[in-house]
């Protein structure tokens, strides 16, 4: 009995901390957003005074309420235009790999000056924790998940600079990279190298960057800091990230920052002389030979070609508009699970049969929420075409105030279904070819 009197009080104690943290300090203009009491930690964040939770409530999901403190409140107000143009093309990057900007607002009063911006929450923790964690428990790396990070962080990487102009992270670490339960790679901080770029000199004092960390140094290449970044930046970043996601860990001295031996100490325990090759390739000095984050989608490490059943679940999510949500469950209702779905036929024996009975749908049904998630993302095509961004984003302020391309207006998605389709082909004696004629 005394047991139980003791624990109640710390059971309350705990429900009211709980409370408090939950309470609401702030609303959004739009009342959407509420700002709670509780701060999170989402990895190296530079430049960011305040990060706390926040509750979408027209999703009802958890968010992140991130506060930009600037200084200056005269430079701020004189450069609220570019500010805006700077948020405005955050809030357009979509990737499925890439923790996602949804929303912001200046905050200006007679005591600050801020950026208030709304982001996509990541419960689960830094590459570099788990990473950590793994370690601790005395396991290795499995193959398979080190190349489907690789693959899900090149695809981000890919996506960033396809755009144009290409939008280059800069900060790209094992602290602002995040690993979900499910395996989900989302990478965070896209934020930080558009707008210390993109600002001009007296608004970039609170985005002194995270490179400055010692421990991190040896993320960033040898010519950051004498030439202008390029992409081949985040490259030699990505080869130190994949290198520590292989070996679990590089040592360093306390906080010091990691040394070019234990670099070399990390190259040479790697097993998989295809692996080595892979990385190595992207931390080479001279910037011009490194490969582009699409070539390495193609490396033999990495290439895979994939299954018709993952080529069929892109298909599905890109056309998924036309669907239902729970298309899924409606198709299978009525369908009789004996009837024959696919059949290989073989000379001389009986043919090879599978039936919707075999099919387990729930495991469908994950299936595809991961492929809509970004855990296979697919590698081996082409890439899309280049995403058109405002210059004033990724370009230096002097050229920005020399051409503004507004941020194109949303467009509506065509959402009406075929319900009728006939196909005629015909041959064309005159200019002796075929013509296609397709009714919808």
């Amino acid at each position: 009995m005394w047991g139980a009197a003791e624990a109640a009080p710390v059971a309350a104690a705990s429900q009211e901390e709980s409370e408090d943290e939950s309470e609401v300090l702030e609303e959004s203009p739009c009342g959407r957003w509420q700002k709670r009491k509780e701060q999170v930690n989402q990895g190296n964040r530079p430049g960011l005074q305040s990060t706390f939770l926040a509750m979408d409530t027209e999703e009802g999901v958890e968010v992140v309420w991130n506060e930009l403190q600037f200084t200056d409140k005269k430079a701020f107000v004189a450069h609220e235009e570019k500010i805006k143009t700077v948020f405005e093309q955050l809030v357009v990057v979509d990737h499925p790999n890439i923790v996602k900007v949804h929303k912001y607002w200046l905050d200006v009063t007679e005591s600050k000056a801020q950026v208030i911006f709304i982001t996509e929450y990541v419960s689960s923790g830094s590459l570099k924790q788990f990473l950590k964690k793994t370690k601790k428990n005395h396991k290795a790396m499995n193959a398979r998940a080190w190349k489907r990070w690789c693959t899900q962080i090149l695809s981000a990487l890919s996506y960033l600079h396809s755009c144009d102009p290409p939008i280059i992270h800069g900060n790209l670490t094992s602290d602002t990279i995040f690993i979900q339960h499910n395996g989900l790679i989302k990478i965070g901080s896209v934020w930080h190298r558009v707008s210390a770029k993109a600002l001009p000199p007296e608004l970039r004092s609170p985005l002194c960057a995270g490179r400055e960390e010692q421990r991190n140094l040896h993320f960033f290449p040898p010519e950051y800091g004498r030439v202008a970044d390029g992409t081949a930046v985040d490259i030699f970043s990505f080869g130190m990230c994949a290198l520590e996601m292989a070996v679990l860990e590089i040592q360093s001295n306390g906080d010091a920052c990691v040394t070019e031996e234990a670099i070399e100490r990390a190259r040479h325990s790697l097993d998989d002389p295809i692996m080595r090759e892979f990385i190595l390739g992207c931390l080479l000095p001279n910037p011009d030979r490194r490969p582009t984050a699409h070539n390495l989608l193609f490396h033999r490490v990495l290439f895979e070609v994939h299954s018709l059943k993952l080529l069929a679940a892109h298909c599905f999510i890109s056309n998924q508009y036309l669907w239902p949500e729970n298309v899924v469950e409606e198709k299978t209702k009525a369908l009789d699970l004996s009837i024959v779905m696919a059949e290989i036929q073989h000379v001389g024996r009986p043919p090879v049969q599978w039936r919707y009975s075999e099919v387990s749908f729930l495991e469908l049904d994950k299936f595809l929420e991961d492929v809509r998630n970004g855990i296979y993302p697919l590698m081996n095509f082409a890439s899309a075409r280049p995403h058109t961004l405002p210059r004033s984003a990724s370009q230096p302020p002097e050229d920005s105030q020399k051409a503004k391309t507004p941020t194109p207006e949303p467009f509506d998605v065509e959402t009406r279904k075929v319900v009728q389709m006939q196909c005629s082909m015909e041959w064309n004696e005159e200019k002796r070819q075929r013509h296609l004629t397709l009714l919808l």
